[in-house]
């Protein structure tokens, strides 16, 4: 067993399970055969990415690394580096391990561990600036430690820049929004809702991607255990301390106790064999979240150091998607003004029509009248000469009247005002 940063690598386990490894490889190979044209076997497709290494010290560097390196380095199973790959579209998400923190904040995506920063490599203004900030404020906090883990720092700069990066963008949309919404408030046309539909659809995305950075931070707050367990830098001391004290207690080369000159002699029989000391390693580096902490003394005051870390970037987040629920309710005020427009423009149209079909129905009744004198009848009212006149003005009379009396009908009713 030998001990490289800090941890313990099993050499003869390593070893075999290499070895097996290979084995199965070589018989998984010999089983398929060389497969078809263009399909990829299983383990395959996952080559070297960029990434950008940040030590505690402030010092940057480009490697290259593959997903298996990654997993080993920072002990991650598979399904938390996914959350970091550029091919998926995952929600923000803030994950403590036993031994590092996986964030994925809009483009930063990293994994922190108690020295260091893997970062995933980018040419997005977010990633450059991260790295930046980062390498700067370690160098300057280098002689005047600011009180915070690194892995906190890390996890600062992170949510600083996620929220002053949707901040921005919620800004540039209300610059964008407002004047629009006010143009279609006077004016309704095709390419006012047009342009308003398309802001709306942006407003609900970056809603969304808010919501879920506020949540996020909200649930670790809700929860000590995860608090707890993103103290990486405690968890690596208190693992350290614990294997000099185990290392202390082994009998040297004569078989003699090294704390025996600090502690009572130990019987032979509650000495503890090679087997039960690999039990207590893993054991206490495998503790639960609740347990990690308790032999803490002050554990507590590291939660609550986290917890008011967190709620400081939790009342920001939360004030930006309070202006999107505000940006929000404008726009649905905007919609109800415009419906109680079109309201008002349908209801004139109506009455306008009813209006129509009252004075097409008065002048039916004037044309029948009229239609019928017209056809050859042999009546008394042609033999003077005036008499046709006569007809023609009691029509128009009878009309006349007719149509006032729809409109009076129509006020008692309250159809519309007159």
């Amino acid at each position: 067993m030998a001990e490289e940063n800090g941890q313990f690598v099993f050499t003869d386990f390593q070893e075999s399970t290499s070895a097996r490894f290979n084995t199965d490889v070589q018989a998984n190979n010999n089983f398929h055969g060389p497969g078809l044209p263009g399909l990829k076997r299983r383990g395959q497709g996952h080559g070297s990415r960029s990434w950008i290494k940040i030590d505690e010290h402030g010092n940057s560097k480009i490697l290259e690394l593959d997903k298996a390196t990654v997993m080993r380095h920072c002990a991650l199973p598979a399904r938390d580096l996914r959350l970091l790959d550029p091919k998926f579209i995952y929600p923000s998400t803030i994950l403590g391990r036993e031994q590092a923190i996986v964030v994925n904040l809009e483009q930063i995506r990293c994994v922190i561990t108690a020295d260091e920063v893997i970062l995933m490599n980018s040419l997005d203004g977010c990633v450059l600036q991260y790295e930046s900030e980062l390498c700067k404020r370690l160098q300057t906090n280098k002689d005047q430690p600011d009180g915070l883990p690194f892995e906190f720092r890390a996890l600062e700069l992170a949510l600083e820049l996620t929220c002053l990066s949707l901040d921005a963008q919620v800004k540039e949309l209300e610059l964008e929004i407002y004047p629009v919404l006010d143009e279609l408030a006077s004016s309704i046309n095709t390419l006012n809702l047009e342009r308003v539909r398309r802001l709306k659809g942006q407003l609900l995305a970056l809603t969304q991607r808010v919501q879920k950075v506020c949540d996020e931070i909200e649930h670790l707050m809700d929860d000590d255990g995860d608090m707890a367990e993103m103290y990486l830098t405690e968890k690596k001391q208190r693992k350290e301390d614990f294997l000099n004290n185990d290392l202390y207690d082994q009998p040297d080369i004569f078989g003699k106790n090294r704390g025996a000159a600090r502690s009572a002699p130990i019987s032979p029989v509650s000495s503890t064999t090679g087997v039960q000391k690999l039990q207590r390693v893993f054991s206490n580096v495998s503790s639960s979240k609740y347990g990690s902490f308790s032999a803490s003394s002050n554990g507590q005051e590291n939660i609550d150091q986290l917890e008011m870390l967190l709620e400081a970037y939790f009342v920001v987040i939360d004030n930006t998607l309070n202006k999107l629920l505000s940006l929000k309710e404008y726009i649905d005020d905007t919609e109800d003004l415009i419906n109680i427009k079109l309201g008002t423009v349908q209801n004139q149209l109506i009455q306008f029509e009813l209006l129509l079909t009252a004075a097409t129905f008065v002048a039916a009744i004037f044309a029948m009248v009229t239609g019928v004198f017209g056809m050859n009848l042999k009546t008394t009212v042609f033999n003077d000469p005036d008499g046709f006149n006569w007809v023609l003005i009691i029509t128009g009379l009878f009309c006349l009247v007719l149509y006032i009396a729809f409109l009076i009908y129509f006020k008692h009713k309250k159809l519309f005002p007159l």
